[in-house]
């Protein structure tokens, strides 16, 4: 009979002979309150729906306000009429009009999204047996998400850019040439300093300008920031650090402690169950590779064995072996649309239309709304996988409160919600997975023992078992 003191070796979910499937999963009472509680929540999805749709009614709002504000008279700053800072000429035809950095910076992002998600979403961690129709949501989940990114980088950017546009009212370079000034009335317009018709650098106000356009006058007070350089960097930038995430093109880095590469998969809890249940690998190259069942030793499950052969090699691998650098290409294409954005924002320079200041401002104003709207709805590139954080929760839908740490938990009980790939799972018949072949009457395998060495063993295995046999066996002696 063992000590009681002794400790068992061995985890106590593995067995002697072979692994209960029915010991492996919740037991059916769980089961029941898991589809009650599925069943909740999808009657609360038109919750969710109408959250994002008013996110997106946000979007909408805030950009008819940036559009206001792009055709709001600025404020104008007096100028010199001897500032050679803004004596350049006015180039007629630009190098990228309006029309065309809207459909670089803008259209062209929404497309290639799209092509992204539908095509390389959701990647090569599918496990077999996943339906088609839980894929094609992920694919547009991805898409929806990758979207709403983008119109929050763009459309932010917009506001802020415009708004600063009209608060500064700061002439461009080439204000001259579209001011036509009535040189011969200078002295009326003159403020500030020493007035007098000498014009000695004097300060003038805009009331000089002769231009019956006004359009184009307006146009010329609206130098800083830049609205090209701004929108090429929210659109481009963005779509840079999407391709980063989708291609996993990042910085090699060591993964933490405790990094768990499944949770990292299309679907974490089909190649989970599928493994569990089938005894095998997961059923997806990107989390284990594919090999068949491990050897059973005496005494000790499948999974023991392959649980300590991972822990061993996880001991003794190199550092420099558990990260590499992505290809150069996969590099390259990434940086393309950065490339443009920049080409973008230099053509404002030689075209005459901003300051140099007024175009690094605008890239930097568009940088990060790109990088904020980015995190915003996806996860970090280097760690995340290239996923985009899932949708919220329906009892946290708008509005979380004090003392909540995130919008995808339980209001009540703070737990995290099972995702798609969990509800996807609940196939009649087969609650505990589609293709694990388990259901709620499969009986367990479990063999009892059968000699003493094994009730030994048993015993060995779990403490609590091993006691009560032995207060038992004292009882009977003292009897």
């Amino acid at each position: 009979m063992p000590d009681d003191s002794i400790q068992p070796l061995i985890p106590p979910f593995a067995s002697t002979t072979s692994i209960s499937p029915a010991s492996s999963f919740p037991p059916q009472t769980a089961m029941e309150e898991h589809r009650l509680g599925a069943g909740r929540r999808k009657g609360k999805v038109w919750v969710v729906m109408l959250s994002y749709a008013f996110d997106w009614a946000i979007l909408a709002l805030g950009g008819i306000l940036g559009y206001i504000m792009g055709h709001v008279s600025p404020n104008k700053r007096p100028f010199s009429l001897f500032d050679p800072d803004i004596s350049f000429p006015f180039t007629v035809n630009e190098t990228v009009p309006v029309w065309m950095a809207t459909v670089i910076a803008v259209i062209a992002p929404i497309v290639i999204i799209a092509v992204i998600c539908l095509i390389f979403v959701p990647g090569a961690t599918v496990p077999r047996g996943t339906p088609q129709s839980l894929i094609w949501k992920r694919k547009l989940w991805e898409l929806h998400m990758g979207w709403l990114g983008l119109g929050l980088s763009v459309i932010s950017t917009w506001i802020i850019t415009n708004g600063m546009k009209n608060l500064y009212g700061k002439p461009r370079p080439d204000l001259l040439s579209r001011c036509d000034p009535d040189i011969e009335n200078v002295a009326k317009y003159i403020i500030g300093g020493f007035g007098n018709a000498s014009m000695n650098g004097q300060l003038v106000t805009h009331l000089i300008c002769r231009n019956p356009d006004n359009d184009i006058l307006d146009d010329g007070f609206r130098s800083y920031p830049s609205g090209h350089s701004s929108s090429a960097a929210a659109g481009l930038i963005y779509l840079s650090l999407f391709m980063a995430s989708k291609f996993a093109i990042t910085m090699p880095f060591y993964a933490p402690a405790g990094h768990d590469s499944a949770a990292f998969s299309a679907f974490p809890s089909r190649t989970r169950l599928t493994a569990l249940a089938n005894k095998i690998e997961p059923e997806s190259y990107e989390m284990q590779p594919r090999r068949g069942p491990a050897a059973v030793s005496p005494g000790t499950s499948s999974i023991i064995n392959k649980h300590v052969v991972q822990q061993h090699n996880t001991a003794i691998a190199a550092v420099r072996r558990q990260a590499a650098a992505p290809p150069l290409y996969l590099l390259l294409i990434a940086c393309l649309p950065f490339f443009a954005a920049v080409f973008i924002a230099s053509s404002r320079w030689f075209d005459f239309r901003h300051h140099g200041f007024d175009i690094l401002f605008g890239f930097l104003i568009g940088t990060i709304s790109s990088f904020f709207a980015f995190r915003y709805y996806h996860l970090p590139i280097s760690t995340g996988a290239g996923w985009a954080w899932g949708p919220r929760s329906p009892d946290k839908a708008f509005w979380a409160g004090v003392g909540s740490f995130s919008y995808a938990t339980d209001r009540v009980h703070s737990t995290y919600r099972s995702g798609d790939e969990e509800e996807a799972l609940e196939t009649v018949g087969e609650p505990y997975g589609r293709g694990t072949g388990l259901s709620d009457a499969t009986p367990s395998v479990r063999k009892a023992p059968t000699d003493e060495r094994s009730q030994m063993d048993t015993a060995y295995m779990s403490p609590a078992r091993g006691r009560e046999e032995s207060r038992d066996s004292r009882s009977r002696v003292r009897d």
